[in-house]
């Protein structure tokens, strides 16, 4: 397999963006229990409700970012009765998009991507 295609077989990560939220006792179980659900799928903190420093554009809420061993671990995750029993706890009070991601292989270069984008041409 070449560097181009082994682009997407990084690490997975679930990033959240989160906005109005009602920091009451349901947000603090959230937090207090959260840890644990994604502990078993290797997940680890890469960001937990940071203010970003906005330097072009607007986004004026906080980001949490849960890095994973693979993306397959992140679907494994988020899909696992153990999140899905505290999911309500965050999306019913706050506004918020989650989204899950595949991150770049370890000798990821911006080349690779040119290279993919160029096959399909």
């Amino acid at each position: 397999m070449t560097r181009a295609e082994s682009i997407g077989a990084g690490r997975g990560y679930v990033i959240g963006y989160l906005e109005d939220v009602d920091t009451g006792p349901e947000i603090l179980e959230y937090i207090a229990r959260i840890e644990a659900t994604f502990e078993p799928y290797g997940g680890e903190w890469v960001v937990h409700g940071s203010t970003p420093e906005v330097v072009e554009g607007e986004l004026p809420g906080s980001v949490v970012i849960i890095g994973f061993p693979t993306v397959d671990a992140v679907r494994s995750w988020y899909a696992s009765p153990a999140y899905q029993a505290i999911l309500a706890l965050r999306s019913e009070h706050s506004r918020s998009v989650v989204a899950l991601l595949t991150g770049v292989p370890d000798d990821y270069q911006a080349s690779d991507t040119i290279a993919k984008l160029q096959a399909k041409l």
